[in-house]
């Protein structure tokens, strides 16, 4: 900060620097944190101190005045300063970052500042502001009518990417996406959960035309044909909306930003909300990042590798090519997992970040570290094609292709950065040396000039025959040459006094001064040159940055398919089969995660067997609570999504018909914030698969009706059910306390009843978890209680109570235990007088008179 900067405020009461920050303020920060470099801090003044103080828990002080009001002020250190804005955007919040870009020395008034950056919790493409293992996306939507156009923007890796869909598919298409910082037009008013940051941009950002004109602007096309997306308007509309934004805060253009990429939301197999909850893929019910499924596959090397993992859990493909292609090269990494799969994971321990390295080097704001890592990355490609030259999988003869080392990059690498370069190019030594001689000229003069003057030293001693003579440096009088009183007869005459001393003269001579000059402007011209050769090799790496992105997405599927490998050999995990007919077949098939979580108990999971077919679609299952009839049906859901990813799956064999869609309505809890109670949540998720299942569909439906009264809820299971089978069609596994639905067998052939066992044994229950065929004739609803924890005197009285409902059951309407009966009796309802009648006649004895007359009386007793 120059003097100038201190200066009196003007004739208004405002300094010429506070002028210029509320200049910036109103011009690009006006509902966002601005940071305002002002020396070797960034600070925030008025409202936005007030702010930051808070959130950050830093002191907020003042500093002078503007318009005789004293001004609130706190800041932080430049050198620290991503550690406050990585919890900033934790928080939600924005910061712009405006940095002096003229010289203190020579400005005239306040030194001049600019914005550099913006940082939103969508665009951030710092190391110290991401999570390593997760994608952040900035996403935009324009709705049109019923359809919802949506752009989504991985900045940190270039990934652009369209998608149309309907309103009804809004919200289960952000829960799979999960962005980081939604756009949307300031006149939208949401009617679904927005997670994450939320911004208002003004209509006319959304508008299609202009939208085109900026996207075709920046792939320098004609038209937006070749990437599929002509006719999505609505999508088209949000993307250029999300480009300008792009555009805005990165204050340049975003050349790692090559193509867009159209998504087919039939490309996926559908998982609503309710689903993905249900099924814990990425966090439990609980919102906890562990146990899930995620974190039991997450043993990928690299986190370019975990990323692709999470994509692909939320991702599970309909088309099944890509899964068995998956499937085979798994399948070849396992043949000598020692010599292949175990090599592979070796060799990937030593690769980078590349993929946000590549998009920091776009942007320009790659660490000198970001290149070293790079350079080690791609010096180890060879080592880790090696494996799989020879291996006859399509798709890992792909990756070994994709992997080639591009040369030029390298070597550039190579020449250009030390071995061990400092954290920022400010610090100094990220160039290595021999690299550029004018910089090992200006470090040389840094680093000699001790060797320096100990030489000059001993010359002007000989020089001079003053052998008490000193050559030395301080900070305040710099370089000099001290000799005392006694000698300053004998001193030379191109020496020229500096300062007096007590008992000395310190002197300056031609060629110290000359030494002085280069070499206290060494260190700071060796920065700046090392700061304009850093750019230099940011920009000769920019060609590279296409080839990088595929090396860095060749590295990641191998990641995962190695990872894959890893796993099924760890678990004893099988390749999955997919066959042309409608069904599911597990054999032996066992919940991942339940699994994995008893592996450190004495207790051994309980594997089971699952058969849909064509004649078999629904599987209506009984049993006691706590006998595992959820975990039953979602391991079944979770080894069919697995399979769907190209994993190995948890089963001893396991044959997969087509797919389109999984449904999961498996427990419920209130949604206070809409207003919806448990029930209600369970009618609108149960609505939700009846419209939308089909027969291709997987469902899964856990205790459909318990939210009411007993007939209430029975009633709705039974109509649901048949509503299933009748018109949905689709491959169900339907569990329920209701008993009398299990008779639903004899009307309908396509179902068939299974029941997880359970021993009762001195009043005590003890669950074998095991799927057996057949109905269950039992609910231990008692027991399992006792088991829980409840009062002895409360169970007793349980008991009593359902003995007493159970002998008022053939009189009295109340709720009984419906499993405690058995097989319930067919249901008689008293004969109606026409079927009594009509049994009594004999058609063949009747004259036709007799036989109309009949049918008179018959159809008055319908009156």
């Amino acid at each position: 900060m120059s003097k100038k900067e201190t200066s009196s405020p003007a004739k208004d009461g405002i300094s010429p620097m506070m002028r210029q920050y509320m200049g910036l303020k109103a011009a690009h920060a006006q509902d966002k944190l601005m940071f305002y470099r002002m020396g070797d801090f960034y600070e925030l003044f008025f409202e936005d101190a007030e702010k930051a103080a808070r959130l950050l828990d830093i002191t907020l002080t003042t500093r002078g005045q503007s318009a005789g009001q004293p001004i609130k002020m706190c800041g932080v250190p430049f050198h620290a300063a991503e550690q406050y804005l990585a919890r900033l955007v934790k928080m939600g919040e924005s910061v712009v970052i405006c940095e002096q870009i003229g010289d203190p020395a020579t400005s005239k008034g306040p030194v001049e500042r600019a914005v550099a950056r913006i940082v939103t919790p969508g665009t951030l493409t710092d190391a110290a502001l991401l999570d390593d293992r997760r994608d952040s996306w900035l996403l935009a939507l324009c709705v049109h009518r019923n359809t919802v156009g949506l752009a989504r923007l991985n900045l940190a890796s270039g990934e652009f990417i369209l998608t149309e869909t309907g309103n009804e598919q809004l919200a289960a298409t952000l829960e799979r996406i999960r962005p980081a910082e939604i756009l949307y037009p300031e006149s939208w008013v949401p009617d679904v959960p927005l997670e994450g940051a939320r911004t208002r941009q003004p209509d006319w950002y959304f508008e299609v035309d202009s939208a085109k004109r900026l996207l075709c602007d920046h792939f320098k096309v004609a038209s937006l044909a070749g990437f599929g997306a002509e006719g999505l308007r609505p999508a088209v509309a949000a993307a250029g909306a999300l480009l300008q934004y792009a555009q805005t805060t990165q204050a340049g253009n975003l050349p790692h930003l090559r193509a867009l990429t159209v998504e087919l939301e039939g490309a996926y197999l559908g998982l609503d909300t309710a689903t993905r909850r249900n099924l814990e893929l990425t966090e439990t019910l609980r919102g906890q990042p562990s146990p899930t499924l995620f974190s039991l596959l997450d043993n990928c090397v690299t986190s370019m590798g975990a990323r692709l993992l999470r994509h692909t859990l939320h991702h599970p493909l309909r088309e099944r090519a890509i899964p068995a292609a998956r499937h085979a090269a798994v399948e070849g990494l396992l043949e000598d997992y020692g010599r292949i799969a175990g090599e592979v994971r070796r060799e990937l321990r030593g690769i980078g970040d590349i993929e946000r390295i590549a998009g920091r080097i776009a942007l320009k704001n790659a660490r000198p570290r970001d290149l070293a890592s790079l350079r080690d990355s791609l010096a180890r490609l060879p080592a880790l094609r090696a494996p799989l030259v020879e291996q006859p999988s399509p798709l890992l003869q792909q990756l070994c292709h994709e992997m080639q080392t591009p040369a030029a990059a390298l070597d550039l690498l190579i020449r250009s950065i030390a071995a061990e370069p400092a954290a920022q190019i400010r610090d100094g030594g990220a160039i290595a040396p021999g690299y550029d001689a004018e910089l090992d000229e200006l470090r040389s003069l840094n680093d000699n000039c001790g060797a320096f003057l100990v030489d000059m030293e001993v010359r002007e001693r000989e020089r001079t025959g003053i052998n008490s003579l000193k050559v030395e440096f301080n900070k305040v009088h710099g370089f000099y040459i001290e000799v005392t009183h006694a000698n300053t007869d004998k001193i030379p005459d191109d020496y020229r006094r500096r300062q007096t001393l007590k008992n000395a003269e310190r002197y300056i001579t031609p060629e110290l001064k000359a030494f002085e000059d280069k070499a206290l402007s060494a260190q700071e011209r060796s920065l700046a040159r090392e700061k304009l050769l850093y750019e230099g090799i940011l920009n000769e790496l920019a060609p590279a940055i296409p080839t990088l992105q595929v090396i860095a997405g060749a590295v990641a599927q191998l990641d995962l398919l190695a990872g894959f490998a890893d796993t099924a050999l760890k678990r004893n995990w099988s390749r999955p089969e997919f066959a042309d007919e409608i069904g599911l077949t597990v054999q032996a098939g066992r919940h991942p995660v339940v699994e994995a979580e008893m592996a450190n108990s004495a207790d051994t999971f309980i594997a089971n067997d699952v058969l849909l077919a064509e004649n078999r679609r629904l599987l209506l299952i009984t049993g006691p609570n706590m006998g595992g009839k959820s975990t039953y049906m979602r391991q079944t859901a979770l080894i069919a999504l697995l399979a769907h990813i190209g994993c190995y799956v948890p089963a001893e064999r396991v044959v997969l018909g087509p797919l389109d869609r999984i449904f999961t309505r498996i427990g419920a809890s209130d949604d206070l914030a809409s207003g919806r109670s448990t029930f209600m949540v369970e009618m609108t998720e149960a609505a939700a698969i009846l419209h939308h299942a089909t027969a291709n569909s997987l469902v899964l439906m856990d205790e459909i009706g318990r939210g009411t009264s007993t007939f209430d809820g029975m009633s709705l299971a039974f109509a649901i059910l048949r509503h299933l089978i009748d018109k949905n069609r689709c491959l169900t596994l339907f569990a329920t306390h209701y008993f009398e639905m299990t008779r639903l067998s004899h009307e309908y052939s396509e179902l068939a009843n299974v029941h997880l066992d359970a021993v009762e044994h001195n009043d005590r229950i003890v669950f074998m978890h095991s799927v057996e065929e057949g109905p269950a004739n039992q609910s231990y609803g008692i027991q399992v209680a006792a088991l829980a924890g409840i009062p002895n005197a409360v169970v007793r009285a349980a008991r009593k109570q359902l003995r007493e409902f159970e002998q008022r059951a053939t009189v009295d309407p109340l709720q009984p235990d419906l499993f405690a009966q058995g097989e319930p009796e067919p249901f008689e309802a008293e004969p109606h007088p026409v079927l009594e009648q009509l049994s009594g006649i004999d058609p063949d004895s009747l004259t036709p008179r007799e036989a109309l007359d009949a049918l008179y009386a018959l159809k008055k007793l319908l009156k």
